[in-house]
């Protein structure tokens, strides 16, 4: 039997109040493991949870890449390309890492009722548009169903245009357009369904229609868009399959010779991605001041501990124990400590973050945050290397401290009470 580990175990384990470590020592090092490691869990938790919601909202309404006119400049009023099937079947979906392609049009306007007047951007979808994420974000009613053969007056509108210009779901309403030449058109849409997803910078502006009903605003040709969304399979890929189709797409032009441009999401929307980023460093911070407040924590228990065996440290060192045996003594002790407040710190913490993954208990504003409750997103693996890094790491902090024992001197030790 490993001697060091039986001698811990036994000074650790011991039900005697003489022989067993100081209570309140261990108390205080495994309570600050404990604390520590459930901070760092629902930190990264958190984290992770708040970067998806956002992403996935961002993503929601402008796809992972886009592909519009090289002339464009992120306006609504956007110039139209042609995009033919060659270039979707020959192009697009060969390139590695597509799954799905969806062609847009957008048109801003505005809606007016007897009491009210809202602008809104007009965005037209295809038949085969992927409406996954308003299922998701719809309030009532349900998604409108477009097809080939016919132009649908349906549309899709937020809660915030619903609220403004008290209209529900199967009402109608009137929205006016301006075209090129100065002439005001004016077209009737019936309300299918209401979506709300918090990003009040979209939902303030995006009504959902019939990419053939924008075609005709802008006076378009049936192959004129004004660009193309695209999913992804892989997001941890995007930026290099962005990258493979801005080479693939830029040297192409459509039969007006209009050049195309490439844009992830992220290139979209950079300020939005680059907060998503300082996350990143703010967590990191967090588990740096957590490993440290931790470590620290259990180099006093580890003092006290060793402070409180000098009597046992001379006896052993007597028998012929040398220093390195006895170090291991205390670090196995460390350990058993350090266990403890895992284990504790895993309870707390996956604990409060499956409350909140389920009940939703701290809110959000979600003018300020875009999410109306605290997200969370476990990961067992993110997990594992937490615990897995702050055991090895508090037991390499207690490497240098263990080494009083060194310093303890045999004949003043066995006479120290």
């Amino acid at each position: 039997m490993n001697t060091e580990f039986f001698i811990a175990r036994r000074i650790y384990f011991s039900k005697s109040e003489e022989r067993k470590a100081s209570p309140p020592a261990i108390r205080i090092a495994m309570a600050s493991i404990a604390m520590g490691l459930a901070v760092m869990v629902l930190a990264v938790a958190i984290m992770i949870g708040f970067k998806q919601e956002v992403r996935n909202k961002m993503i929601g309404f402008g796809s992972h890449i886009q592909i519009t006119d090289f002339g464009n400049s992120n306006s609504y009023e956007s110039s139209p390309i042609v995009i033919s099937d060659s270039i979707i079947n020959d192009v697009i979906l060969k390139t590695p890492n597509i799954a799905q392609v969806h062609l847009f049009s957008t048109k801003p306007g505005i809606i007016k009722t007897d009491e009210d007047f809202m602008g809104i951007v007009l965005k037209g979808v295809d038949a085969d548009y992927n409406w996954d994420f308003f299922k998701q974000n719809l309030v009532k009613g349900d998604v409108p169903e477009y097809n080939d053969d016919s132009t649908s007056v349906s549309v899709l509108i937020s809660r915030i245009m619903s609220q403004k210009m008290k209209l529900d779901a199967g009402d109608s309403f009137l929205s006016f357009y301006i075209m090129d030449n100065g002439v005001v058109r004016a077209r009737k849409f019936n309300i299918t369904g209401i979506y709300e997803t918090n990003f009040s910078e979209y939902d303030k502006i995006f009504v959902l229609s019939d990419i053939k009903q924008v075609r005709r605003l802008n006076q378009w040709d049936t192959d004129q868009v004004s660009g193309v969304e695209i999913l992804v399979k892989d997001y941890n890929k995007l930026d290099e399959t962005a990258e493979s189709l801005y080479y693939e797409m830029s040297v192409l032009k459509d039969r007006n010779g209009n050049s195309f441009l490439t844009q992830s999401i992220g290139q979209i929307r950079p300020e939005i991605f680059a907060w998503l980023g300082i996350l990143d460093t703010n967590v990191v911070v967090i588990i740096i001041l957590m490993l440290a407040v931790a470590g620290f924590s259990m180099i006093s228990g580890l003092l006290i501990i060793i402070l409180e065996r000098i009597n046992m440290i001379g006896v052993l060192k007597v028998l012929g124990e040398n220093n390195t045996s006895i170090r291991k003594i205390f670090l196995y002790i460390s350990s058993f400590i350090i266990s403890k407040g895992l284990f504790w710190g895993n309870l707390i913490g996956i604990g409060i973050c499956l409350i909140q993954k389920h009940f939703e208990i701290f809110k959000l504003d979600p003018a300020s945050y875009y999410i109306s409750a605290v997200p969370i997103e476990l990961n067992l693996w993110h997990v594992i290397i937490i615990n897995v890094g702050t055991l090895l790491l508090s037991l390499l902090m207690l490497i240098g401290p263990s080494y009083l024992v060194a310093r303890i001197s045999p004949t003043k030790s066995i006479r120290f009470d």
